[in-house]
């Protein structure tokens, strides 16, 4: 079982692994990821009836850098699989269409007349590489408007920021998403 003694949430610091080989335990799963730093439970999910490998599992971690250091050396190949890590959604946004997409573009709502895309590019730097930042215009006005959109190298940085509630630029508290192109989410629903 997880220790609650932890500084971070679960969330952060537990990765769901997909595609694993039938042949893949619970043990043979925590030893390869233990190279990553220690790991506090780890679960191979299985049939209820038959008790085989349902393909996939999760991993939890003592702190969250760990799960970044997963992610940053992908892919793994487990058992002669490569296997699918993902970092884990919260239960409240499961039911989420867009919790599943994987993108690499964040939308940030919240914006103020003093933001720039080089605060955007210093805040959200912090969770991975910045490939651009821009905060669109009002055509008419050529005023900021009051959004803007940072795009990722990778799409787990998005959803790593997308697991921190409390993100602010310039001192101020700003609405994190995923930008999700409406003719995406569509497809999803």
């Amino acid at each position: 079982m997880p220790n609650d003694d932890y500084d971070e949430p679960e969330y952060l610091r537990k990765l769901f692994i997909g595609n694993l080989s039938f042949n893949t335990t619970d043990d043979s799963l925590k030893e390869f990821f233990e190279e990553f730093g220690q790991v506090v439970d780890v679960v191979v999910m299985k049939d209820k009836q038959t008790q085989r490998s349902r393909g996939f599992g999760f991993v939890t971690f003592s702190v969250s850098s760990m799960v970044d250091e997963v992610q940053k050396k992908r892919p793994h190949k487990i058992d002669g699989r490569v296997v699918e890590t993902k970092r884990v959604v919260p239960k409240d946004e499961v039911g989420k269409p867009e919790s599943k997409m994987q993108v690499k573009k964040l939308f940030i709502g919240g914006i103020k007349g003093d933001m720039t895309e080089d605060d955007l590019r210093e805040t959200f730097g912090q969770f991975g590489n910045v490939v651009s930042a821009s905060i669109p215009k009002d055509r008419q006005t050529q005023k900021p408007r009051s959004f803007a959109f940072v795009d990722f190298d990778d799409c787990d940085t998005v959803d790593k920021v997308c697991l921190h509630k409390d993100i602010e630029v310039k001192g101020r508290r700003v609405d994190i998403r995923k930008a999700v192109d409406k003719e995406e989410m569509r497809k999803q629903e």
